[in-house]
C-alpha cells in the first residue's frame, strides 16, 4: 500500500475515534445505523423461527395424516382379505352342500350296481328275457358310477380308506361293534357307508363296523 492511501486510512480512523458519530452519519445514503441494523437482524431471526415453526407443524401434521393413511390402507387390506375369505368358506360351503349331494347318488347308484351285479337269475328266469335286463342295468350303473367317480375326483373327492385300518375318530364313525377273536381290537373290519376327503379335509367320515375283542361295547 502506497504512503498518500496509508495516511488517508489512518486520519480516517483517528476521526472516528475521536467522534464516531459523525463518521456513522458520513456514511452512503439509505445505509441502516446499527441499531436498526441489529432490530432487522432480529426480526428477521424471529420471523425465521416462526417460519421453522409453521414448517414443523407442517410436518407433524403431515407425518400424522400419512400415519392415518397406513392405518386406513392396513384397515382396508385386513377387510378385503377378511371379505376374500369370507367369500372363499361361502363358495366352499356351497360346494361341499352340492358335493354331498352327489357322495348321496353315488351310495345310490354303487347300492343299485352291487345289487345288480349280484343277481342271479333263476331257470325261469334264464329262459326269458329278466337276465340280459339285469345285466345291461347293471352295465348302466356301472358307467353312470363310473363318470360320476370322474367328475368328483375332478374336485378333488377322494374316497377315505378305512377297512382293515385303526379305527380313527376324527375321521369315522363307529356304527356298529364287532367281536372277532381273529382281528386286532379296535380295526375296522367293515365299511357301512364310505368316507370321503376332499384335497386334505374330511368331506364325509366313514361310517364302520369296529372289532372289539373283549366284548364290551
Amino acid at each position: 500500500m502506497d504512503p498518500a492511501t496509508k495516511e488517508q486510512l489512518v486520519s480516517r480512523f483517528r476521526a472516528y475515534l475521536d467522534d464516531p458519530l459523525p463518521q456513522a452519519q458520513d456514511a452512503a445514503p439509505g445505509a441502516p445505523d446499527l441499531f436498526t441494523l441489529l432490530a432487522e437482524v432480529s426480526a428477521l431471526k424471529n420471523e425465521v423461527k416462526l417460519e421453522s415453526r409453521q414448517v414443523k407443524t407442517a410436518l407433524e401434521q403431515f407425518r400424522e395424516l400419512f400415519d392415518t393413511l397406513q392405518r386406513a390402507n392396513t384397515r382396508l387390506g385386513e377387510e378385503l382379505n377378511q371379505q376374500r375369505e369370507r367369500e372363499a368358506n361361502t363358495r366352499r360351503e356351497a360346494e361341499r352342500g352340492q358335493l354331498l349331494e352327489l357322495l348321496e347318488l353315488r351310495d345310490r347308484l354303487s347300492a343299485g350296481s352291487d345289487q345288480a351285479g349280484r343277481y342271479r337269475p333263476g331257470w325261469a328266469a334264464r329262459r326269458g328275457k329278466a337276465a340280459a335286463f339285469i345285466a345291461a342295468m347293471a352295465d348302466g350303473l356301472g358307467m353312470n358310477l363310473s363318470r360320476l367317480d370322474h367328475i368328483l375326483a375332478r374336485r378333488g373327492v377322494r374316497p377315505l380308506v378305512s377297512l382293515n385300518r385303526p379305527f380313527d375318530p376324527q375321521t369315522m364313525h363307529a356304527a356298529e361293534i364287532a367281536h372277532r377273536a381273529d382281528q386286532a381290537d379296535g380295526r375296522v373290519i367293515g365299511e357301512i357307508r364310505a368316507g370321503f376327503l376332499q384335497q386334505d379335509r374330511l368331506l364325509r367320515p366313514a361310517e364302520v363296523i369296529v372289532n372289539k375283542k373283549d366284548g364290551n361295547t
